[in-house]
């Protein structure tokens, strides 16, 4: 009976290592993104950039358009997606290191184009590392003779935990309002770039055969759109993409204007932004192990749908909220947020990977944050800024503004329910659930 333990042990102890090495992977991944991501707009605000917010989270997603199909492209064809995932961490690591040395010796004084040209070479070396490191995790998985869609749900949550408790530190440490959350965010990525030499090596693809340019450029990627069912796919994902960085960069200061309203200036949400922002995260770990479930369940019409439904409600209660008698439609807000942004995010890329070659799956998930962190974001974060500008940042005292920020919450849930809808009626897939079935 021992020996057979001690065996067990044994054959699983590989597995077992590998899975933690995902792990601390992917904490460190979404640790260094949680640092800024929610709180920067706030920081914004201190130093008299709040009209540029819509720009400083724009850059993720303009960066996103070119940076993660040629890092996709380099992974695919020459340098190993590990090797590459640490390369681009250092660099985004030491631009954001930058960017933080000159806020702290430029005090108040800061210069929109010096802080937003060191933040925009920092965030073009880290946005292409979210579909790097999901590339990286599908490659050593399957180099285990693990199954994807099984296994990576658990350990992609521990990103989200990453995220949580970096945005926890930035709080409790009173970074949210200063320039230390972007030294904070150097140091996880200085960490994570280190860490990413030392992961299992993932080989490039290379064919012996003569390739044409598009083919060694790892273009063909593109030619998926030639698809029906991954074009609408795509475009979906663009129109949801608008959606995502929304409240990462508005939601942190529209709930830190109710402290300037003194029937909410000593409630905690109000005071603790970041803190109740979290629980957003929190609801991201418990749908991320819901995934597996609710795809093979219902396929990714049904998901992508409910994740659509889910902004609505995610927007909507942000717009009739307050962190005073009305924090429980904030707590709510967050609470579906993990269906709004997991249930579309990860599933995406688990069919992505699911439905490409392997030859261009990193070029594919490199083209899926294109649409989605590219087109969509970009799209989404300076429509957005052009919203809160007219019906926020016009008004002259706290109380217009904060009935601003109501109207332009309820704008944004408008969108995503007309979205929903189209998706609804357009997008026509069949699910197959063996399709999608674990072993």
């Amino acid at each position: 009976m021992e020996v057979r333990k001690l065996c067990f042990y044994a054959l699983n102890l590989p597995i077992m290592g590998t899975k933690l090495r995902l792990v601390v992977m992917n904490f460190l991944q979404y640790a260094i993104w949680g640092a800024y991501l929610t709180s920067m707009g706030s920081y914004l605000v201190g130093v008299d950039l709040a009209s540029h917010i819509g720009i400083f989270y724009a850059m993720q997603g303009i960066v996103s358009l070119f940076m993660p199909a040629v890092i996709g492209i380099v992974a695919d064809r020459w340098v190993p997606a590990q090797r590459l995932l640490g390369i681009c961490h250092l660099t985004a690591a030491l631009f954001m290191a930058a960017a933080g040395y000159y806020a702290m010796s430029s005090g108040t004084a800061v210069s929109f184009g010096v802080l937003f040209t060191l933040y925009s070479f920092s965030v073009a070396f880290y946005m292409p590392t979210i579909a790097l490191s999901n590339s990286v995790a599908y490659c050593v998985l399957e180099g285990a003779g693990l199954d994807t869609v099984k296994s990576f749900p658990p350990i992609r949550v521990w990103g989200t935990v990453g995220f949580i408790c970096s945005m926890l530190v930035c709080d409790a440490a009173g970074f949210q309002t200063t320039y230390m959350q972007f030294i904070q965010c150097a140091v996880l990525g200085l960490v994570l770039g280190f860490y990413a030499m030392t992961l299992p090596s993932c080989p490039t693809s290379r064919a012996e055969n003569k390739k044409s340019l598009v083919e060694a450029l790892g273009l063909r990627a593109f030619t998926l759109f030639k698809q029906k069912r991954m074009a609408l796919f795509f475009i979906f994902s663009m129109l949801l993409g608008v959606s995502l960085q929304i409240t990462n960069g508005f939601a942190n200061p529209f709930i830190t204007s109710f402290r300037d309203i003194p029937e909410y200036a000593s409630t905690f949400g109000a005071n603790h932004a970041n803190a109740l922002i979290s629980l957003s995260q929190v609801s991201e770990t418990l749908c991320i192990l819901l995934i597996p479930f609710f795809l093979k369940r219902f396929g990714i019409k049904n998901v992508m749908l409910m994740a659509m439904l889910a902004w609505v409600l995610r927007f909507g209660l942000f717009g009739l909220g307050n962190p005073g008698s009305g924090v429980w439609m904030f707590i709510l807000s967050m609470i579906v947020y993990g269906v709004a942004f997991d249930f579309f995010n990860i599933s995406g890329s688990l069919f992505v990977n699911k439905e490409t070659d392997v030859a261009i799956r990193s070029s594919a998930q490199g083209l899926f944050m294109i649409m989605t962190n590219g087109i969509g974001a970009t799209i989404g974060t300076l429509g957005a800024q052009a919203v809160v500008n007219r019906l926020v940042y016009s008004q002259q005292n706290a109380e217009a503004m904060v009935a601003g920020w109501s109207q332009s919450w309820l704008v944004f849930a408008g969108y995503a329910l007309v979205v929903a809808v189209v998706f609804a009626v357009v997008f026509r897939y069949r699910h197959d659930p063996t399709a999608i079935e674990t072993k």
